[in-house]
């Protein structure tokens, strides 16, 4: 369709086209905008078919070494220069060439000459020049590049101290976005997808763990072996390393975690993984991953969960709810269908994988825990969509579906909250188009079907609805009159239309009932106490405090009154209730409540809550208590999250180091709102706002 066409490469070279539909492996993709990706320009030109990674692990300065080698194959003649990603930090030390098969001169080339470039703040350009006698179309060649990691984004050593047990080190890699670039020199996109092996050697008692199909472990050596049988794409490659162990919960998952959380983490999903496995493929098909493993990391991993295919990273700091545990998992299940086997061309139209996967996930939450419950977090997430609706404004870019961002912009800025939400309403519209959701769920089946191990544009998705449901097609449903999808994809705003979300009445009516005494003047006493808190779920709790939060400021009585009612009830509730009654106490300035946000930040060192909470304490007049607490709990915090708090505390990318002791709490002084600052770690930090942070949404990431 007209409305779908893109622009084609550019002078710069950093935009590029192609000009069919489906993207498998690298070949073809449709219409698709590679902004974000040195590799651009070239990428096309070849077929990535394997790469092969040979890595040493070094704990005591930090650094990963060892070699790549990628077996390609070229597409086209006449192209002597090879172009990937790859990043600052990256330090290469030799590139040379083979020939399988051949023999003679032509087998083993010297090193290649090679230049890196800079391209964007978040990567370079490796230009690697060819022999001429390698590029011959269709017949497969070998690169190896030897080279050794630093301190690069994707790469995060944590301490012994830093890690749940505190006993020994560990290190994980976060790929998601465009920062798997600087853990190994690749094409960087979504677009490009294929195999993989990995040999991992470490000191002894280290458990290295992959997003793979396959391993095995040689005790002799302390070497592991992985291999993904799977196509995907770079930023899914994903490396943990340390003191780890597992338990089995099922006939194709287990629980990875340190020994000092294990017993909890087990606890908490017991045998409901498979169970949610088997109401995903009753829906969308089968499962082609095989395993589906978790693994709980330590407070300082940057987001709440990724999809790593096989192997999903969560924080561990999501034990403590359990509703909270249960949503996010089940969201990176749906991402096995929706993002891992089928998955966005280019990171412009994200939706295409959190849009489809948070649909995905609420289709299984209703077949697993009713119509109701799914309704209730739904209205939760909804809620906060138009929080962020209101501080952005109608007409902001990022609201878009297709959002177009310009070379050198960094596509970790589009993870917020209408990739998922306004693409899960955009998807729900069609499901409703059908007029049958069990309609709508075959679609689904025979989509992955079709796209299985390639990536899609929008143009794929809706041209295969449309031939999917020719009556659609022909009733012209893409054209209906303020629901186009050219509207859904391109305007700005909220969603066209939301779905129909009566059925959780029988939970989201009680919140907005005591939302709305409190909300009376004076509030009832006697009327609020026929409410409970504690025989509530936690989403029916945090949306409660958060429609109180929009309510802000309160009144110093209605603040006193709130926390007579509930400041020791929340106490013994979890983390993502407590972190929202925290945030309606520093918004408000109910300095008796103190005491409970030095506790909680005290013990929380996770980034979904500690940047949340520090950029309400800086926006207001608690700014001397922010810096007080930090001076107190900064040795326990990751030196990513340390310098993010700095630039919310100081604006300035150092802290200076006090003499003597930490600075007293003395009378608050009223302070102009300091400015949101922009995170600068690369993919693991989005931007976040004083109200919206990336506790609100399932980075997945």
């Amino acid at each position: 369709m007209a409305q779908f066409q893109r622009p084609t490469l550019c002078c710069c070279r950093k935009v590029l086209t192609v000009p069919s539909k489906s993207c498998e492996g690298g070949q073809g993709l449709g219409q698709c905008r590679l902004v974000d990706i040195a590799s651009a320009s070239n990428f096309h030109c070849f077929k990535l078919r394997h790469f092969h990674l040979d890595l040493r692990l070094n704990f005591a300065v930090k650094e990963i070494t060892g070699w790549q080698v990628l077996e390609l194959v070229a597409i086209q003649p006449g192209v002597q220069t090879l172009v990937l990603d790859t990043h600052p930090s990256l330090l290469i030390h030799s590139i040379d060439c083979k020939v399988p098969g051949t023999t003679g001169a032509q087998d083993i080339s010297p090193s290649l000459t090679y230049r890196v470039d800079p391209f964007t703040d978040y990567g370079s350009s490796l230009n690697i020049s060819l022999p001429a006698y390698v590029i011959r179309p269709h017949r497969a060649f070998q690169i190896t590049v030897r080279y050794t990691t630093t301190d690069g984004p994707a790469i995060w050593w944590l301490d012994a101290e830093l890690t749940c047990g505190q006993t020994r080190p560990l290190v994980f890699t976060q790929g998601h976005s465009v920062c798997n670039r600087s853990f190994f020199p690749c094409f960087d996109t979504p677009a490009v997808k294929s195999t993989y092996t990995a040999t991992v050697r470490v000191p002894e008692g280290v458990t290295v763990l992959m997003s793979a199909s396959r391993s095995a472990y040689s005790k002799q050596d302390r070497v592991f072996q992985f291999s993904m049988e799977y196509p995907v794409p770079a930023y899914l490659v994903a490396l943990v390393a340390g003191d780890l162990q597992h338990v089995d919960i099922g006939p194709r998952s287990r629980v990875w975690a340190e020994p000092c959380i294990l017993t909890c983490a087990v606890s908490k999903l017991g045998g409901s993984v498979e169970r949610w496995l088997n109401v995903a493929e009753d829906l969308f098909g089968p499962y082609v991953w095989g395993r589906y493993d978790i693994v709980f990391l330590p407070p300082s991993f940057p987001i709440v969960a990724m999809e790593n295919p096989c192997l999903t990273f969560i924080i561990s700091s999501i034990l403590e709810s359990r509703e909270f545990l249960l949503i996010d998992v089940i969201h990176e299940i749906a991402h096995g269908w929706f993002g891992n086997a089928v998955t966005n061309a280019t990171w412009e139209e994200m939706w295409l994988s959190e849009g489809l996967a948070t649909y995905a996930q609420r289709r299984i939450t209703t077949e697993a825990y009713g119509e109701a419950f799914t309704c209730l977090e739904t209205v939760f997430r909804l809620d906060a969509l138009h929080r962020q609706m209101r501080l952005l404004g109608d007409n902001n870019p990022v609201s878009k579906l297709q959002v177009k961002f310009e070379p050198g912009i960094n596509p970790s800025s589009l993870m917020n909250l209408f990739t998922y939400e306004k693409g899960f309403c955009f998807v729900s519209y069609l499901s409703q188009l059908c007029g049958n959701v069990k309609r709508f769920d075959s679609f689904l089946r025979a989509y992955i079907e079709q796209f299985k191990f390639s990536s899609v544009v929008a143009q794929d998705l809706l041209d295969f609805f449309l031939g999917f449901f020719p009556e659609l097609k022909e009733s012209c449903v893409a054209q209906r009159e303020g629901l186009e999808f050219e509207r859904w994809l391109n305007g700005c705003g909220p969603p066209l239309c939301e779905p129909d979300l009566s059925a959780g009445g029988v939970l989201t009516g009680p919140v907005q009932s005591l939302c709305d005494l409190w909300a009376s003047e004076p509030p009832d006493p006697e009327a609020i106490a026929n409410f409970n808190l504690s025989s509530w779920s936690t989403f029916q709790t945090v949306l409660f405090l958060d429609r109180l939060l929009d309510r802000s400021p309160l009144s110093h009585e209605v603040m006193g009154q709130l926390s007579r009612c509930y400041s020791a009830q929340l106490d013994e509730m979890n983390a993502e209730v407590r972190i929202r009654w925290l945030q309606i106490v520093v918004r408000n300035s109910f300095y008796p409540d103190l005491p409970r946000i030095r506790g909680f930040l005290h013990k929380h060192t996770s980034r979904m809550y500690t940047v949340p909470l520090y950029e309400d304490l800086c926006s207001g007049v608690m700014k001397c208590f922010a810096a007080e607490v930090f001076y107190q709990t900064q040795a326990r915090l990751h030196p990513n999250l340390r310098r993010t708090l700095q630039q919310i505390l100081f604006q300035t990318s150092a802290l200076p180091t006090p003499t003597g002791s930490a600075p007293s709490l003395l009378h608050p002084t009223p302070l102009s709102p300091s400015p949101t600052p922009r995170d600068q770690l690369g993919s693991a930090d989005p931007p976040t706002t004083g109200t919206i942070a990336l506790r609100d949404v399932n980075v997945s990431a």
